[in-house]
């Protein structure tokens, strides 16, 4: 029981040491002897987990995705604006940042390296599909186009952050965000639910509305 314990202890510190380090320094620039030196393991132990790098990059990408949520009570405009906070906050100069990592992945990788250059496409994809199935619930003519523009303003926050480490650009964003919504018809005020009344039975609580969001 306590072997396996140590196990599950060495996979998730040579998880975090490959999400730092893939991150800060790029994929292909750390190797595998790179990751068994700065964890202080041998590669032996360290292929005893992941098989090779390629498995390794899979576990990187996939720790860096997250589901967007699919059961919030939060009307879709609030959800999808909700997530440009999110952004907002995320993006600050004062963390460590160095771009989206799909999109980081995605300039790294060749045609030798299908798999995964599909998998962190289909990672980043998912934001315009929430975006997609989010306006479908509302009255606009074209939802893809407009998950599509809403996607592209993530994408230019994320671009503009790296360059230029300055926040304005992605306040810059959500203020696109909600012109494009409001010119699509989307209304922007939500109607809250009303407090009950005296005497009357208290409603049972719904289902958490925290938005969980791909970490870059």
């Amino acid at each position: 029981m306590a072997m396996k314990k140590d196990e599950e202890v060495t996979r998730v510190k040579i998880l975090e040491t490959i999400d730092r380090l893939f991150y800060r320094k790029g994929i292909r620039a750390v190797g595998v002897d790179t990751i068994a030196a700065e964890l202080g393991i041998s590669k032996r132990t360290l292929y005893r987990h992941f098989r090779s790098k390629s498995e390794m990059i899979e576990a990187y990408l996939r720790g860096r995705f997250q589901p967007f949520p699919e059961d919030s009570d939060k009307p879709p405009a609030e959800q999808i604006l909700s997530n440009f906070a999110w952004l907002e906050k995320s993006l600050s100069p004062e963390k460590e940042y160095r771009g989206c990592a799909f999109l980081n992945a995605l300039a790294e990788f060749g045609e030798d390296e299908r798999d995964s250059r599909e998998l962190a496409a289909f990672f980043k994809e998912g934001r315009r599909l929430w975006f997609r199935d989010l306006l479908s619930k509302l009255d606009v003519d074209d939802p893809d186009t407009l998950a599509t523009q809403l996607s592209m303003l993530v994408d230019g926050a994320y671009s503009a952050m790296l360059v230029r480490k300055d926040p304005s650009y992605t306040r810059a964003a959500i203020a696109a965000a909600r012109l494009l919504l409001k010119n699509a018809g989307v209304s922007l005020v939500y109607a809250r639910p009303n407090a009950p009344k005296t005497g009357s039975a208290t409603p049972s609580p719904g289902k958490s509305s925290s938005a969980v969001f791909s970490k870059m």
